[in-house]
């Protein structure tokens, strides 16, 4: 097999967020479901934008943040996603090649759609409730996937949000017969039960015949398998032959290899600003360490840090240096 030219190469939806404060009664009056995902019209979108507080826009999107961290901690990462000829797409483009990822999103002059936005409600315990217009993400399609950009990553790593996309779904399937034709890896990231309840039976499929390492958390994984409680949880995964790791929040993550259970404690931090990103930097830690030869516990551990970093502040990128605090913390 030819030397890796990436440790990861991520495909989801290129997304600029914009987060504001505020409290549990505006979630109520405006319909949201604490700590999810919806997708919105440009209309809804412009409403709920409409009735934010003051608010910071940051380049985002779940599988761009992923690669973002493997970049910081001194990765190699590339991400494929698609944005609109507007200020919003240069402000991505620009943001995702800052961190040192390699960013392969097309020419933008030929999308006729705006730059998906995220519109981000952080609640004072740190939640985060989402409002996603797709705009140009859901462009994405199979002409964008490189096969030869796919064989050249130990791990293709794909967000779930991409199953609501019907091209999306397209690409995906095509990067993963190209990772399989190179014996390579797929990683997939469940990113929302909202999404696994749209698409249960073809998130499983694609599990059973293309996935090497799931990543998702509890309420994720509890519904993708439609289990009740954490032992049922892990006995289906033991079913599906794959690696899983399944965060749980403050309880820290499970990481399950088919055989062994393996419990990590999640990082200290001082004070949980914004939990957005938390998953997506456990994935960016997780997988650095796996293309690096740590093992499951090391990896596991690694991803903690990150997202403990990540959740210190506004935001879903690091703010400090992951390479830097993995020497800190001697990972």
């Amino acid at each position: 097999m030819a030397e890796a030219r990436f440790d990861v190469v991520g495909i989801g939806s290129a997304i600029v967020d914009i987060l504001a404060r505020t409290d549990e009664g505006f979630l109520a009056d405006n319909g949201m479901v604490k700590g999810t995902m919806a997708l919105t019209t440009a209309a809804q979108a412009k409403a709920i934008y409409d009735r934010m507080g003051q608010a910071v826009e940051i380049s985002g999107g779940s599988a761009a943040n992923t690669m973002a961290g493997i970049a910081s901690l001194g990765g190699k990462a590339c991400f494929i996603g698609k944005v609109g000829a507007d200020k919003l797409g240069e402000i991505f483009a620009h943001d995702i090649k800052a961190t040192g990822v390699e960013y392969d999103g097309g020419d933008p002059r030929l999308i006729q759609k705006p730059t998906a936005t995220c519109l981000i409600l952080v609640t004072p315990d740190g939640q985060r409730t989402m409002n996603t217009h797709l705009g140009a993400a859901m462009e994405l399609n199979t002409a964008d996937i490189d096969a030869e950009r796919i064989a050249a990553a130990q791990v293709t790593y794909i967000e779930g949000y991409q199953w609501d996309t019907s091209g999306a779904k397209q690409a995906i399937r095509k990067a993963c017969q190209a990772a399989k034709g190179a014996k390579r890896q797929v990683a997939l990231s469940l990113s929302d039960p909202f999404v696994v309840d749209r698409h249960r039976d073809e998130l499983l499929a694609l599990i059973k015949d293309d996935i090497d390492i799931l990543f998702g958390n509890e309420d994720e994984i509890f519904s993708l398998y439609q289990a009740s409680d954490l032992e049922g949880a892990i006995a289906r995964l033991r079913e599906s032959r794959v690696l899983a790791s399944m965060t749980r929040s403050a309880k820290g993550a499970i990481v399950f290899d088919g055989q062994t259970t393996i419990a990590v404690d999640a990082a200290p931090v001082a004070k949980v600003v914004d939990t957005t990103g938390a998953g997506d930097l456990f994935a960016a830690g997780f997988l650095y360490g796996y293309t690096h030869g740590r093992d499951l516990a090391h990896c596991a551990r690694i991803g903690a840090m990150a997202a403990a970093e990540v959740i210190s502040h506004m935001g879903a990128r690091p703010e400090t240096s992951l390479r830097e605090l993995l020497v800190k913390h001697g990972l």
